[in-house]
């Protein structure tokens, strides 16, 4: 290394270091407050359910509507933020989301679907904060500790849980449309916050911005943004689809109110939370794909398991547990791909794409629970099955990306 190089790594530390973990975890909690937006809906199905007559293929589309337009809405948010910066993103998508949760709430007092489901397609816009926090807070970190940063940031993961947990509480406490009010308040004092007190990487700031248009193109012609995709939607989706759905399937089967329902779906996610970070982290110690299939293996075979409808909850309980854990974990080391297979300059177009994979992998699964769901065995025994066929699909593929193992990831860094 030069004398002339290595001043500049001197000089490029610092800024780094002096900002990278307050970024980190103001960005985690924004997306924490953008996903306990995104999924609003799901917690509350069953009142749905109820008040408007909806049959479960009506409820799933109604569960899954804000999924899509939070997927789809995370490549050009993905861009956007290669463009604009986080700072900027994470505004924009959380000052927009605010007045759609209040919307959302003045629509589901009318009773009528047709307008909530339209509703709840722009609340899917609260989704891309995803899209937006994984360059933002890859571009604060070294390239061999992308995997930590990403894991971490994958941790607001946890606005689901909260979501689960307790939107119903505050509707029982302040009635439907107070507790809209209330997570309308939350989610704009957030944006607030990003505005004034998150900073763009030194690294970011650097980039000669280019055109979104061109960068989305170029993303779609690498092969690894496909085969990523792919994983992604596999252990993402699941995450994302029980997330929204396991209240409706803890009522269906097992006969669980919304509070008791919610509060298990809030456990589910909490676990797959804890575990993204640890997933990210072992990534860049051992490489992605050994995380990556640890984490599909475990998916198939506990799929397989609950297909079967164990019928006690100490056996069904800790089952969707641990498949929380494996989900959370295959969330980690995938997206510790992103940072390394992809081009530096393509991480936030590329990391959008995947995102939406991700998300759009949660959107069909429901969908297909409510189609294949055998109301009078109260099972969902086709569409776990599934589950575990494209598990097993994402494993044999998974053995195909490059850049997946430890000497490859520090080969690159």
């Amino acid at each position: 290394m030069s004398a002339a190089s290595s001043a500049s790594a001197d000089t490029a530390a610092p800024d780094l270091r002096s900002g990278q973990l307050r970024n980190l975890l103001l960005a985690t909690v924004a997306s924490a407050v953008g996903f306990w937006a995104w999924t609003i809906v799901g917690p509350l199905s069953r009142r749905y359910a109820e008040q408007m007559e909806l049959d479960a293929g009506r409820v799933a589309v109604l569960v899954a509507m804000p999924i899509f337009v939070g997927s789809i809405a995370r490549v050009p948010v993905g861009a956007l933020t290669d463009r604009y910066g986080g700072r900027t993103m994470f505004t924009v998508v959380l000052g927009v989301t605010a007045p759609l949760v209040l919307l959302t709430g003045l629509v589901g007092r009318t009773g009528s679907f047709g307008l909530l489901v339209v509703v709840a397609f722009f609340l899917g816009i609260a989704g891309t904060v995803f899209a937006v926090g994984i360059p933002f807070c890859s571009a604060w970190y070294e390239s061999h500790r992308k995997g930590f940063a990403t894991g971490v940031f994958g941790a607001g993961m946890v606005g689901t849980a909260v979501s689960a947990f307790f939107t119903p509480r505050l509707v029982a406490g302040l009635g439907y449309l107070g507790a809209h009010v209330a997570i309308a308040i939350v989610v704009a004092v957030m944006a607030v916050l990003c505005a004034v007190a998150l900073r763009d990487s030194p690294v970011h700031t650097a980039k000669t911005p280019e055109p979104v248009l061109p960068k989305m193109k170029h993303a779609f012609t690498l092969v690894v943004t496909w085969q990523l995709c792919f994983l992604y939607g596999v252990v993402f989706g699941a995450f994302v689809a029980f997330s929204n759905y396991l209240p409706t399937y803890l009522d269906n089967v097992y006969g669980w109110d919304a509070a008791a329902a919610g509060a298990r779906t809030a456990g589910f996610a909490l676990a797959a939370v804890v575990a993204r970070p640890i997933g990210g982290m072992l990534a860049d110690r051992v490489g992605p794909r050994t995380v990556t299939v640890v984490s599909l293996v475990g998916t198939a075979l506990l799929a397989v398991v609950v297909a079967f409808q164990p019928g006690a909850e100490r056996v069904y309980g800790p089952t969707f547990l641990a498949m929380a854990l494996f989900l959370g974990l295959g969330t980690g080391g995938v997206f510790a791909w992103v940072g390394r297979a992809a081009p530096p300059r393509d991480v936030g177009t590329v990391g959008g794409i995947i995102a939406a994979a991700g998300g759009l992998g949660g959107y069909f699964p429901p969908l297909v629970m409510g189609a294949t769901y055998d109301a009078e065995n109260s099972s969902y025994f086709v569409g776990l099955t599934l589950l575990a066929v494209f598990a097993v699909a994402a494993l044999v593929l998974a053995f195909t990306v490059r850049n997946g193992g430890k000497v490859d990831e520090r080969a690159r860094g």
